[in-house]
């Protein structure tokens, strides 16, 4: 049986992630509030940001505007729009 976690995006008990996902104080808490879900679902959500917005993720800048949505995405906080998405829930049959 896998660990599992009380995921604070989804709040509710979920497969947690195999290890901390960034060194230090903020990996560790990721690590402990966070589900395997919930970090996969931010990865495609920052690849999007990065890749629209054209972060240069070497600028200090760029790695703080990351690190806000990414609190934002976990803490259920609007999260910035990628220009042209749209998710599939928001899609409706034709």
């Amino acid at each position: 049986m896998s660990n599992t976690v009380f995921c604070k995006k989804y709040q509710k008990e979920m497969e947690a992630l195999d290890r901390a996902p960034l060194p230090g104080a903020r990996g560790q808490e990721i690590l402990s509030t966070v589900s395997k879900q919930a970090w996969q679902d931010w990865q495609v959500l920052q690849t999007m940001m990065i890749n629209e917005k054209q972060l240069n993720l070497m600028k200090p800048d760029a790695r703080k505007y990351i690190m806000e949505q990414m609190d934002k995405f976990f803490n259920n906080e609007p999260v910035d729009k990628v220009a042209g998405y749209v998710s599939p829930d928001d899609i409706k049959e034709l």
